[in-house]
């Protein structure tokens, strides 16, 4: 058993954060003035329409179809994170659960957000659910991220249970209306055995119950694209490449807010270079096997090398979009699965800056996934304004398009203030059982 003056030092390490401080104020007011100038961009969009934007009849969709793709990615790191490693009973990364299910809440939740952005009428998306046709890939998209951004809510809800009673009982500086929040989403938490029992049998039940449905929610996103004949798209290997490519951005998400979370909040001996190594590994099997599905991407198409394909990819390879596609590959994936294999650089500091540009590097392969497919239809593009033929994304729509990102991060960032990051009263029983 700990002592109870460790037991008190832990509780005190891990609430420290859960107070307003002038950083914390000042970078909320930079993200809300942020999200502000690009709110205004849309109301722009709404009221002139798609026009104020790069996008036209052959390049209909673009950043924003990229931007949403990228999300549903992302948000996925919570399955890999408190599902796979849960309850493969990799206890490293216990501490690392939460953050990653705020992260995918996050991206999730924002998700449906981002489609709307790409629709000319928003109101229309309410014919979806209207008159949805089962057949349709779209209405199972909008099935499978509704029902895991209710799964990731609860598993981030549910282990919270017992630190929410922690934070009323402790946390007597905070307001008044905070700690009878904390109180009420304590549901009356006395610690019981009973209470343990139910607590960790949802939350396997909740883990098992997210794997399908975080492997649909990226399989079916890939189904938009892979169900049409297009050049680029018509891929059977879309389902399994999207999901991989997903654990890569992923995790670099989880990675960078570690390092984040670590630096600013004081938690070296709770997230301990240990963890950068893990994580630093799992990085590197998930690239490695995305690196795979990117070489059967490529490699199968050009040794057919059929006419329509011939044309996308010498444009990926040598052509307009060569430079941002060798830079992703390079940059955003094969260069740091090399530095990964280095045991030094699976350190907190070069790990923030590889995750940076792996993550960096996610988004942009969604917009290679996106725009080039779209600029080389089966028909000639003749008797057009040069503009429909090359896509050139406007400031109006890379505003809209960098308003999820930031909304996002003022959800994570809100999050992190009131929360702890790392779980309390599972750290202590964790360290108890090391005691024994």
């Amino acid at each position: 058993m700990l002592d109870q003056s460790k037991i008190d030092k832990i509780t005190s390490d891990l609430l420290r954060h859960i107070r307003l401080n002038n950083k914390f104020v000042l970078w909320m007011g930079f993200l809300g003035i942020s999200f502000v100038v690009c709110l205004y961009a849309y109301t722009l969009q709404l009221k002139e329409g798609l026009s104020v934007t790069g996008l036209g009849d052959y390049v209909s969709w673009g950043m924003y179809i990229a931007n949403f793709v990228f999300f549903v990615a992302t948000s996925l790191i919570g399955m890999l994170i408190s599902a796979v490693l849960g309850l493969s009973g990799a206890k490293w990364a216990s501490p690392l659960a939460r953050i990653a299910e705020i992260i995918a809440l996050a991206f999730a939740a924002v998700a449906g957000l981002v489609i709307v952005s790409d629709m000319g009428h928003p109101e229309r998306l309410l014919n979806v659910f209207m008159y949805g046709r089962l057949q349709s890939p779209i209405v199972w998209d909008v099935t499978v991220v509704s029902i895991y951004v209710v799964i990731s809510a609860l598993l981030l809800y549910l282990p919270l249970i017992p630190d929410m009673k922690i934070c009323y009982d402790k946390l007597d500086k905070v307001p008044k209306f905070q700690r009878n929040i904390y109180k009420i989403l304590s549901l009356n938490w006395n610690g019981s055995l009973e209470q343990q029992r139910i607590i960790k049998q949802s939350t396997r039940i909740l883990a098992i119950l997210i794997i399908p449905v975080a492997l649909a929610i990226h399989t079916v996103t890939s189904w938009l694209f892979a169900a049409t004949s297009r050049v680029g798209w018509d891929s059977s290997i879309f389902g399994p490449y999207f999901v991989t490519g997903a654990f890569v951005s992923g995790t670099a998400a989880v990675i960078i807010a570690m390092y984040i979370y670590r630096k600013n909040y004081r938690l070296e001996d709770y997230i301990t270079e240990l963890h950068f190594d893990k994580m630093g590994k799992l990085l590197v099997l998930v690239s490695l096997v995305y690196l795979y599905f990117n070489l059967n991407e490529f490699m199968v198409p050009g040794y057919k090398m059929k006419k329509f394909d011939a044309t996308h990819l010498n444009d990926l390879f040598a052509g307009s979009h060569a430079a941002m596609f060798w830079a992703v590959q390079i940059l955003g994936l094969v260069l740091p699965i090399l530095l990964l294999l280095f045991r030094k650089m699976r350190k907190p500091g070069p790990m923030m800056i590889i995750a940076l540009f792996v993550i960096v590097g996610a988004w942009f392969k969604r917009y290679i996934i996106v725009v080039p497919t779209m600029e080389h239809p089966y028909l000639p593009i003749q008797n057009v304004p040069i503009n429909f033929k090359i896509y050139s994304p406007t400031i109006t729509e890379t505003l809209i398009t960098i308003a999820p990102i930031i909304l996002v991060l003022i959800i994570i960032t809100v999050l992190s203030k009131l929360v702890p990051i790392i779980p309390i009263q599972e750290t202590i029983e964790h360290l108890e059982e090391e005691t024994k």
